[in-house]
């Protein structure tokens, strides 16, 4: 067993900062340290592949970051653990639990855990290996901490991917929680816009390149980052114009805000500006929420809805009936607009949020342009590019620097 503050500070001292998860009880003393630290950042994610993409936008800001969650919550990771850091190429280090404990095939003897993570503790190490991440044990004697820590982040900075720590039952021992992980925000009235702009006809809906047209002359590459979801979005922003300043999300299915949130409170220099659509907003809603309560003025948040999954045949989603706009109300966004008008761009990005972020709910029509183009650069090119724009560079510290 360890203390909390002896793995903490090792890590800190190689540049790690930055911790994002969903609490597991093996990891509460390791929580509860990071967040009575007032110079570390702890950010609380809906669910694990949030976490994961939030945790992506700290590193690709050169903020090198820790994830951390239970195995019984890894399998909502697998996406973008598989097409997010992998074909990006962005290293992160996970701290994985390990409930449902196994030794040689057989059940500890003296760990009494809940059915529900009997076959995750079966297969957690199976599972990183199928991912192809690295893992070793977490370190429960503070001698072996320095070695674990040199092995991950040799193996991040050589190959730019995660690298995983499996937490056991009694790791660490207690530690306090002396303060609030969740920050605190004036009224989320106070800084609340909200208007809607329709038109009368469906058929008047502009096209979703008509709106990233718009959304590309209203935004300034000097000091503003776009983030495009994955499926048409990001093609046909690289089509329309394809620009150092912007990144074309493929795969990581509703993980282009979260990744958006991170990126945004590692860089407050930055505006940024993520490009949603309705079938990846439904998919993680849940962190409209972590961007209501985490995320500053600096953050856009415009979700274009045609009312279908576009990329996959044109299946409806459940969009028509859903009221994006009050819900980034309720989460906690500063200014919130709804309709059909592409006016409302123009809103959206006049209007003052003051400390919090804006999101616009735009209707659009469905269809994509004739022969649409994919990005003629590999996902990690468009990073690096991306990376080098931002002035960005993921570099862990050598010890005692």
């Amino acid at each position: 067993m360890i203390q909390a503050e002896e793995f903490v500070e090792a890590a800190r001292n190689l540049g790690f900062g930055w911790y994002t998860g969903v609490p597991c009880s093996f990891l509460t003393p390791f929580i509860n340290y990071v967040i009575n630290d007032v110079q570390l950042k702890y950010i609380s994610a809906a669910n694990e592949g949030d976490a994961v993409a939030i945790a992506a936008g700290a590193a690709i800001a050169g903020k090198p970051a820790v994830v951390m969650m239970q195995n019984s919550g890894l399998g909502n990771a697998v996406n973008p653990l598989t097409s997010l850091t992998y074909i990006f190429r962005i290293p992160l280090l996970l701290i994985c639990t390990l409930r449902g404990d196994v030794y040689d095939g057989l059940r500890l003897r003296d760990l009494q855990d809940e059915p529900q993570h009997e076959l995750m503790g079966q297969i957690t190490e199976k599972l990183l290996q199928t991912m192809t991440i690295p893992w070793e044990f977490f370190p429960t004697d503070a001698a072996e901490i320095e070695s674990v820590l040199q092995r991950a982040t040799d193996y991040m900075q050589q190959e730019r991917r995660p690298y995983a720590l499996i937490m056991r039952k009694g790791a660490i021992a207690p530690h306090a929680l002396t303060r609030s992980s969740i920050p605190e925000r004036e009224n989320s009235n106070s800084a609340h816009l909200q208007q809607s702009f329709f038109r009368d006809r469906k058929e008047q809906r502009i096209s979703r390149s008509e709106a990233l047209t718009g959304i590309v002359e209203l935004t300034n590459p000097e000091n503003t980052v776009v983030i495009a979801t994955t499926g048409y979005t990001g093609r046909e922003l690289f089509a329309s114009k394809d620009s150092a300043n912007h990144l074309y999300m493929v795969g990581s299915m509703g993980c282009a805000s979260s990744m958006g949130l991170g990126l945004s409170l590692a860089r407050p220099d930055l505006k940024v500006v993520v490009i949603d659509g309705d079938g990846a907003a439904l998919m993680r809603m849940g962190n409209f929420a972590t961007i209501g309560t985490y995320g500053g003025a600096n953050l856009t948040h415009i979700l274009l809805d045609n009312e279908v999954h576009d990329s996959t045949g044109a299946q409806a989603t459940v969009s028509a009936g859903i009221s994006f706009a009050k819900i980034a109300q309720a989460c906690g966004y500063g200014v919130t607009l709804a309709g059909d008008d592409p006016t409302l761009l123009d809103t959206l990005f006049t209007a003052d949020a003051n400390t919090r972020p804006k999101f616009a709910h735009l209707k659009i029509r469905p269809g994509t342009l004739e022969k649409l183009p994919r990005p003629n650069l590999t996902p990690e090119a468009v990073l690096q590019r991306f990376m080098n724009h931002i002035g960005s560079n993921w570099q862990l510290l050598t010890p005692n620097s």
